[in-house]
């Protein structure tokens, strides 16, 4: 599969600090056979002035949006490539041969998504890291229990979004969790874990950065699962928010 093709979807609003870092993050990707798409939300700082000087930037749109997953979903519609991944702009890859190692996974045809570990870092001082999510290989019955991959590591064939859909936007902060257990825990399609740290994220996304924003996202993941007709109990959000506490006491050493 020499011909196989990347397009990562970066999606901000007002990131005039932090998008410079992931733009060169997915430039600087020693795979060459990617494209870069950014949907903008309609920035009102210079966040489009440093995209439009970027010459690696593939594509871009800018205009409102309803939330990052609309955003999203408006990205999918524009890529080219054959495996599709998304890269916050306040995130970036932890190294230069993130790609590479994707595209290697995907030479197994039968292979639809994989996935690997995410580290939380300091927002001013990425060397900082505050928290580690290790993944582990799927198995049936994990979305029951709250987990999840990290989905800035989550790469899948651009074929499964065409065959079973997009982000859902009755989720506005769990959309992410809704569409990877559709994707793996319902139609079951075949995953990769990988084991490395794939993505270095800033602290203080929009479903972590307050205990009401964590709630409020607990609670869509708990109706997501009942939407799907996963067999959850009312301690299914407790048990969510503990299984993330492991996070805060594993801290890797980066190379």
């Amino acid at each position: 599969m020499s011909d196989l093709s990347i397009s990562i979807i970066t999606v901000c609003y007002n990131s005039a600090e932090t998008i410079s870092d992931t733009i060169s993050s997915v430039a600087n990707q020693k795979f060459n056979n990617k494209e870069h798409i950014i949907v903008d939300g309609g920035s009102t700082d210079n966040t489009m002035d440093i995209v439009k000087q970027a010459p690696s930037v593939s594509r871009y749109v800018s205009e409102p949006d309803k939330g990052i997953y609309d955003a999203m979903n408006k990205g999918l519609q524009l890529v080219n490539g054959q495996i599709i991944g998304l890269l916050n702009a306040d995130d970036f890859y932890a190294d230069d041969n993130i790609l590479t190692q994707v595209a290697e996974t995907f030479k197994d045809p039968t292979v639809k998504a994989c996935y690997a570990d995410l580290v939380y870092v300091d927002k001013n001082d990425t060397s900082r890291i505050l928290r580690y999510w290790k993944s582990m290989p799927f198995r049936a019955g994990l979305f029951k229990k709250g987990w999840m991959p990290a989905h800035p590591t989550f790469f899948v064939r651009r074929e499964v979004y065409e065959q079973l859909g997009d982000f859902n936007l009755e989720f506005p902060r769990q959309a992410d969790f809704e569409l990877t257990m559709r994707f793996l825990e319902i139609h079951q399609i075949k995953s990769v874990y990988i084991p490395k740290i794939w993505v270095k994220m800033r602290i203080g996304g929009a479903s972590n950065n307050s205990i009401k924003g964590i709630i409020k996202g607990n609670l869509e993941a708990y109706r997501a699962c009942k939407m799907h007709r996963l067999a959850v109990g009312p301690f299914f959000i407790a048990r969510k928010i503990l299984s993330r506490i492991p996070q805060f006491f594993s801290k890797p050493e980066l190379k």
